[in-house]
């Protein structure tokens, strides 16, 4: 490549990564400039993810602030903002006004990108920005030639997308989880019999869930309790981990957890979100409620609240007298990354960006089906959501039998 424009976009929920993505990407294009690598460089930014590309809201970098972007690594959140939009589901993009009647997103999205002259674009997002990625990239391949090259960085605190060993954010999160409840848990010594559910955010995998607990309970070994006093380590420490790759048995567990509660006085529970969600929403159509979805049908976590559902019930069998369900989701996300993090997105962004000047198109992140695991832009028809966390670890095995549920 000679004269390269760089695009760059955020999309989806928020993770302790999207930050530091762009300034690691702005980074090494900067590098690559001044090596001679490229010849001219310009990076344009579309605000608010798919909506900004779409609706043509964007904005070009001045050559005079790439050095600056570095600061971003100190910054949680998105600079350039996100939203969820769906580049498939037409209707959606219609009645928001991101397209006209009758058009369709993927074309005006390809439109916008050949007018603003952009040779690569980078999505920086979860698996729905990655696999809307992928359907640009199919869709450019084969209405335009492949003119732009399409490299993806895989954001999301659930650490659920095939093939990718690890994503980005997700260490951060569950250390900024575990931060959260260090100071939760005091709210057990502010009432008798205090049941506590921490829930993590996590649709249909548990990882980021015993990931925190993992973190949370390692801290908590380091922490030093005189004797004579009612808050121990014991009252202090989890009881409960519950991930939806985990059969839950309510009755069984709160007659396990009501033994805690009467010898500890108190007992502390970390749910994963999507814990439970099938029998919640069957529970809400049965009783002929409408099920709050969004624009890629997903059930709204938030709405459904799985967390109250879930203290209700354990509550009366545990005898709590007080309860209270507290969610790290939006402190843990919206933290900027932690070493661990800005270390693999720098060596994706690095490997990224050489795999753009060679006009190789993917989403990049640790191959976990290839041997030793490369960082390389993985092909986008094999990106895809929904990775169960594999319960069957050494390390979660081993927590579960320590605090008793196994």
């Amino acid at each position: 490549m000679s004269e390269v424009n760089v695009a760059m976009m955020t999309s989806g929920g928020l993770a302790p990564c999207l930050s530091s993505s762009i300034a690691h990407l702005v980074n090494f294009w900067n590098e690559a400039l001044k090596a001679g690598k490229i010849s001219k460089l310009s990076v344009r930014f579309y605000k608010d993810g798919y909506k900004g590309m779409l609706i043509g809201d964007s904005f070009l970098l001045p050559e005079s602030q790439f050095g600056d972007c570095a600061a971003l690594q100190e910054l949680g959140g998105s600079p350039i903002g996100n939203s969820r939009v769906k580049l498939t589901n037409v209707k959606d993009c219609v009645n928001r006004g991101f397209v006209p009647e009758g058009e369709s997103p993927l074309e005006v999205a390809s439109q916008q990108l050949l007018k603003d002259r952009v040779n690569v674009i980078h999505t920086i997002g979860g698996d729905d920005t990655n696999t809307q990625a992928a359907e640009l990239s199919k869709y450019l391949l084969e209405k335009h030639n492949g003119k732009v090259i399409v490299v993806g960085m895989p954001k999301t605190i659930d650490n659920d997308v095939y093939p990718i060993k690890q994503t980005f954010g997700a260490n951060t999160a569950a250390e900024q989880g575990a931060i959260f409840f260090e100071n939760v848990v005091s709210e057990s010594t502010a009432n008798p019999r205090m049941l506590i559910l921490h829930e993590v955010m996590g649709r249909d995998s548990g990882y980021l869930t015993a990931a925190t607990a993992k973190e949370y309970r390692e801290r908590l070994a380091k922490k030093s309790f005189p004797g004579g006093f009612s808050t121990t380590a014991a009252t202090r420490d989890i009881h409960a981990i519950w991930v939806p790759e985990l059969p839950l048995n309510i009755e069984a567990e709160g007659a396990r957890l009501k033994k805690i509660m009467d010898e500890n006085g108190n007992v502390n529970v970390f749910l994963c979100e999507g814990s439970g969600v099938r029998e919640i929403v069957e529970e809400m159509e049965a009783n002929g409620e409408e099920v709050p979805r969004d624009a890629f049908g997903h059930v709204s976590l938030a709405k459904i609240n799985p967390g109250v559902y879930f203290s209700k019930r354990l509550a009366g069998l545990v005898g709590a007298e007080k309860t209270l369900v507290q969610k790290s989701g939006y402190f843990a996300r919206s933290a900027m990354a932690n070493t661990f993090d800005r270390d693999l997105i720098g060596k994706c962004a690095a490997s990224g960006v050489e795999a753009a000047i060679n006009g190789v198109s993917g989403c990049m992140g640790e191959d976990e089906e290839m041997e030793g695991c490369p960082v390389r832009p993985i092909e986008f028809s094999r990106i895809k959501g929904g990775k169960p966390f594999d319960v069957s670890q050494n390390w979660f095995q081993a927590m579960l039998k320590d605090i008793g549920q196994l």
